[in-house]
């Protein structure tokens, strides 16, 4: 069976893979490698791609998939946000643009019909390029990413009306008023029963498809939804694009988006870099070494131009300099849909072939620099007047974005992540919940931060601020889901903490090499509480069975220790001292501590401990004095070995109550720091 478009596709892939590896070895991004790629294939070179045009098609689906995650990626207080960009920044920006470029037109002998054309086509930027490339960087929720995003948004928007313009500038539009009238009322129709169905049947489908739990089931809805909602907008005259960014706002409320945005990755970037050749198969070899001096100054000239006329549409809107500086850099090349515009203005006869080529050899040029372009762009924005002094600022802008902060995480919203999440919350302590069962999710999405999805998938991760937290705590029944989780949090946050549940003691040294700070073993633990119980039933003092209880774990975990030895580094091991650890005790009004001063406590000489802080009234004093005198109510950090903090505990309570009702409840622990 021949099947051309699957040779033609094979034979694309494998030399594109060649040519990333070369440009990696000299520094070159991904994208402007499958640019190379594309030129080595167009029909002006090798001739590989016969059928240009079904490559196009395929590759329109990989902006569209863009989009739809990028979508996916804004919150509603992003969306919000956005309303003001959109509109002021993205027609001061196309406004601007059009204007300029016609009066340089007619300056130049050409007709006002040209002018506007070519200002329209300037006015472009590739959002697949740039959104791309912010990704790769995660600066999508920065400033200078909401920015590039809300004007490249009101590109698409206006994309459509600029096609409208070509039959009218070239005097070929018939358009009578009953049509006009029509259109509009299909417009409003159809994109009201969108919404209605966003609002009313959106998350009734996706609870229904996610009950299944059939991943292949979920990845076709997501795939439906987003080009489907593509192909309705495209059917209204708007860009594929827009109907999947639209399709991707949808999703982003639903409680099941990162379950969503994690299956549809790896298609999008498969279908991208088909994107990213197809737009290097335009560029002319021939034309471009013809014509090589003109080209370059032509590029030149546009990147500046482009830049000086987007940069009010951001400092009007109260930007600083650098964040206009960078996002103007960064929107300073051609967009894919100004080659439809381009094309629709060829056949009107706008302008002839020579102009063309040279408009396809300038776009293909400016793509390939963009890269370079948004990686010196913080560096030249930090040279121009004005620029040093707005660092701070805009790098604290800069650092926007996931809202948690020093959060705790929780995978598994079973009973320890209830438990947890309960303690998390009493302590004022900032959290959110991933679960992978969807009736949990749907019982309790109105009363916890929790959210649909698998945290072994490294994009969930991001969505959780795995680089912001100070805790991962995963308390889930998969091993293999267990591994993945510890491997991924500890590749994109060397500092997080990472508490793991496991059922046998077999798991801890494995995870514990994989990366996690600490491992409890289910049965481990539970055979603690089984011979306490026991002890406790023939009334052993309280004391005692702590004391057994901490010298089992000692020996169990410095075991432990020494089998995942030989894969910690130095560092980690300072920080993870054996048997060693700090703990906060809050000093109840019984104690015997209380009105006594550090040095008449002999806390180090009695007890083998060493108190390293004091937290009274939200100021916490750091290696208190000898004479610092402990207080109802005082929080103190503990340093010692793990069988004292253990003993001490007590101490801090007050008096135990003797009697064999009470000797079953264990003293209150303290909670790490």
């Amino acid at each position: 069976m021949d099947v051309p478009l699957l040779y033609e596709i094979v034979t694309i892939f494998l030399l594109s893979i060649v040519v990333t590896i070369v440009c990696n070895k000299i520094k070159l991004p991904a994208t402007v490698g499958f640019l190379l790629t594309g030129v080595l294939c167009g029909p002006s070179l090798l001739g590989v791609v016969r059928d240009r045009q079904a490559i196009d098609h395929v590759a329109e689906i990989g902006v569209a998939l863009l989009l739809f995650t990028i979508g996916m990626e804004l919150s509603g207080d992003a969306l919000n946000r956005l309303k003001r960009p959109v509109f002021l920044g993205g027609s001061l920006q196309i406004g601007l643009t059009v204007l300029a470029v016609t009066g340089l037109a007619l300056t130049q002998g050409l007709p006002y019909q040209q002018g506007v054309l070519w200002g329209c086509l300037v006015a472009l930027s590739s959002s697949a390029i740039v959104l791309r490339i912010m990704q790769e960087k995660g600066s999508t929720n920065t400033p200078t990413g909401r920015l590039s995003l809300a004007i490249l948004v009101f590109q698409d928007i206006m994309v459509a009306p600029m096609l409208l313009c070509v039959p009218l500038l070239a005097g070929t539009l018939d358009l009578s008023l009953k049509d006009a009238v029509l259109s509009v009322l299909w417009v409003v129709l159809v994109l009201g029963g969108v919404l209605l169905f966003a609002r009313f049947g959106l998350n009734r489908l996706m609870e229904a498809v996610v009950r299944t739990r059939t991943r292949e089931i979920l990845l076709l809805t997501t795939l439906g939804l987003c080009l489907g909602m593509a192909l309705l907008t495209n059917i209204l005259g708007l860009s594929l694009s827009l109907g999947a960014f639209l399709a991707g706002l949808m999703l982003a409320r639903s409680q099941y988006s990162m379950s969503v945005i994690a299956g549809i990755l790896p298609y999008r970037d498969v279908f991208m870099s088909l994107f990213f050749i197809s737009v290097g198969m335009m560029l002319n070899v021939d034309f471009f070494g013809a014509h090589f001096f003109s080209i370059i100054a032509y590029t030149a000239v546009f990147i500046i131009l482009k830049t000086l006329l987007t940069l009010p549409a951001v400092l009007i809107q109260g930007y600083p300099l650098r964040t206009a500086v960078v996002t103007s850099l960064s929107l300073a090349q051609v967009g894919e849909f100004a080659f439809v515009l381009a094309a629709s203005g060829l056949a009107a006869g706008l302008f002839d072939m020579n102009a063309y080529q040279n408009f396809l050899d300038v776009s293909v040029l400016t793509m390939m620099l963009t890269p370079g372009l948004m990686a010196i762009a913080p560096r030249l924005a930090a040279r121009l007047p004005g620029g040093r002094n707005e660092t701070p600022e805009a790098a604290e802008a800069e650092a926007e974005g996931c809202p948690l902060q020093d959060h705790l995480i929780i995978v598994g919203f079973g009973i320890s992540g209830k438990h947890l999440a309960h303690v998390a919350r009493e302590s004022g302590i900032a959290y959110t919940i991933l679960e992978m069962n969807p009736e949990t999710v749907s019982r309790y999405r109105h009363k916890e931060p929790i959210a649909h999805g698998d945290a072994s998938q490294p994009v969930v991760l991001e969505h959780l601020g795995v680089t912001k937290a100070r805790v991962l705590v995963i308390v889930i029944s998969d091993p293999a889901a267990v591994r993945a989780i510890v491997t991924e949090a500890r590749r994109f946050n060397p500092n997080l903490h990472i508490i793991a549940r496991t059922r046998f003691v077999a798991e801890v040294a494995p995870l514990r090499r994989l990366g996690a700070d600490e491992v409890v073993a289910e049965e481990f633990e539970t055979s603690i509480e089984i011979f306490s119980r026991v002890l406790t039933q023939y009334l052993v003092p309280r004391q005692d069975i702590d004391a057994f209880a901490a010298r089992i774990r000692q020996e169990n975990y410095r075991m432990i220790r020494r089998m995942s030895h030989s894969v910690d580094a130095v560092d980690a091991m300072v920080r993870r001292l054996p048997d060693m650890g700090v703990q906060a005790m809050r000093l109840g009004a019984a104690s015997p501590l209380c009105g006594q001063s550090l040095a008449q406590s002999q806390m180090r000489k009695a007890y083998g401990v060493t108190v390293i802080a004091i937290l009274r009234e939200g100021v916490t004093l750091a290696s208190p004095e000898a004479d610092t005198v402990f207080e109802p109510g005082d929080i103190v950090y503990i340093f010692g070995s793990t069988n004292k903090l253990l003993a001490i505990t007590p101490l801090f309570s007050g008096p135990l109550r003797q009697g064999k009702e009470n000797a079953t409840a264990p003293e209150p622990q303290g909670c790490e720091p």
